[in-house]
């Protein structure tokens, strides 16, 4: 708290930027009506349509497969989060040294010991919420695995199958929607770096890493293709 009244009104105003940007485009690509079109939720339908193929086949290796495949990318990126965690502890533990650097940096203005401090504390406040999303991700893909070894053989239209159905995609968009909040946790980490350089690059960086976001989620050539109906 110390720290606080060394932050100006540009400092406030790029934060304010930061944050509405991260929760409000969670919110428009996860829950709004005009959101329901992106990557995100298109990848949901060939979900289901998967937890329907995997019920009619009694063989599931290559199911298996798939799910590990997943397991495998997500084990990656919380490993990673770890290390990038422990720099940024150690980083906090040698602030004088890094502001000694920061000081020589282009566009650095003056700084201290305690805003220097805050603004590690962003950086790896976004990190650790990175973690936490992929290792959610993680068990959810684990419990996937359970419920697909657990499932029974049989097509749709049977009340038990559906409901199996309904399960395994579920969880599998739990899990997948879990490592899509990870990533985005990246992005806006990286944003959240910037402001150790200047708080306008804090608000700059923001804007445009949510454009980025914005194109890939509604305008990639992915998205293209998965929604191609012929």
């Amino acid at each position: 708290m110390h720290a606080f009244p060394h932050l100006s009104a540009v400092d406030w105003v790029s934060l304010a930027i930061f944050f509405a940007c991260w929760a409000g485009y969670a919110w428009f690509s996860e829950h709004s009506a005009q959101g329901a079109g992106g990557l995100i939720r298109s990848t949901q339908h060939y979900r289901l349509a998967w937890a329907q193929r995997i019920m009619e086949r009694e063989i599931r290796i290559s199911d298996s497969s798939l799910i590990g495949n997943l397991v495998n990318s997500v084990s990656f990126y919380a490993n990673t989060t770890i290390y990038i965690i422990a720099g940024l502890v150690a980083a906090l533990g040698a602030a004088d040294q890094l502001l000694g650097i920061a000081a020589d940096l282009p566009f650095a203005g003056p700084g201290n010991r305690e805003l220097l401090e805050i603004k590690l504390m962003l950086v790896l406040a976004c990190f650790v919420f990175a973690y936490f999303k992929f290792t959610w991700s993680l068990r959810q893909f684990n419990l996937l695995s359970i419920l697909i070894g657990a499932a029974p053989v049989g097509a749709a239209g049977n009340p038990e199958i559906d409901a199996f159905i309904r399960r395994i995609a579920g969880t599998n968009n739990l899990a997948g929607d879990d490592f899509n909040r990870g990533i985005r946790a990246y992005y806006f980490g990286l944003a959240a770096a910037t402001w150790l350089l200047h708080p306008i690059l804090l608000a700059l960086t923001t804007l445009g890493i949510t454009i980025v976001l914005y194109r890939r989620d509604y305008r990639s050539a992915a998205l293209t293709v998965l929604n191609d109906k012929d």
